[in-house]
């Protein structure tokens, strides 16, 4: 048969793209699924992909949790916590390109992605509650989008909720009816930028909101003095005054 994975790979032009391809259980979390996807990771690392798009086939991105899984022996949830903690921690861009059903674990997932790009179709569900248990592990990406108040009656009710209130509460950045469209967009807005230059601002997105207001001025001011004293900005200034592209866009080797 063809390509059997449940988590396919591919790299072009510097962007890699993790494809959730386990549609018998509507891409859920199971060891063999997180198993695949930590290698699709190592893959994008390998390559020094310069940003991550994660999306799916099938109706649904992901379902959560495997539960038959979860059933049948003592839990192991450290290769979702390191799934998460990569997605977040990597210094490249991750975008997530979602174009059905988001339920429970698949939040986590979700949320663990810079961008998140969703159809205007597609709905959300965190039903932990309705099974006994509680979105632990996720609600950790989750809550460093939202308020506790703004996800509250969701996480307390397994209630669905569609994209438009998703992105009122910042749950999701983008909702759109092209999918594809919107990322290729924001993809060639990531490759614009230099890379160092993407990572640094990925990595200060984070760091600034915990830090108090002088501490804050202090790292920022020096990061700043670095980064204008650098090679990458002498070549994106003489790019500008130049009016070309600077090297780094992969238009300017057109």
């Amino acid at each position: 048969m063809a390509d059997e994975r449940l988590v396919q790979h591919t790299t072009h032009n510097g962007i890699s793209t993790i494809t959730l391809n386990s549609q018998h259980n509507r891409n859920a979390l199971s060891r063999r699924l997180l198993a695949e996807l930590h290698e699709a990771l190592d893959d994008a690392e390998d390559v020094d992909a310069r940003a991550i798009v994660l999306r799916h086939e099938g109706p649904a991105f992901c379902s959560g949790a495997d539960l038959k899984e979860r059933s049948a022996g003592p839990p192991d949830s450290g290769p979702m916590v390191h799934a998460l903690e990569r997605l977040m921690d990597t210094p490249r861009p991750t975008i997530a390109a979602v174009n059905g059903a988001v339920r429970a674990g698949g939040l986590g997932l979700m949320t663990a992605c810079d961008l998140i790009v969703v159809n205007t179709s597609v709905t959300f569900a965190l039903t932990e509650v309705r099974i006994g248990v509680t979105a632990a592990i996720i609600s950790v990406p989750i809550l460093r989008r939202v308020s506790a108040g703004q996800i509250a009656a969701a996480m307390l009710t397994g209630e669905s909720f569609d994209a438009s209130t998703a992105f009122d509460i910042g749950l999701v950045t983008h909702v759109t009816n092209d999918v594809a469209a919107t990322v290729d967009d924001l993809v060639r807005g990531v490759l614009a930028g230099a890379p160092r230059a993407v990572a640094a601002t990925k990595a200060l997105l984070r760091r600034v909101p915990s830090l108090d207001r002088e501490a804050a001025f202090h790292e920022m001011r020096a990061l700043s003095e670095q980064f204008f004293t650098s090679e990458d900005a002498a070549e994106g200034m003489a790019s500008f005054i130049e009016k070309r592209l600077p090297k780094w866009n992969p238009d300017a080797r057109r």
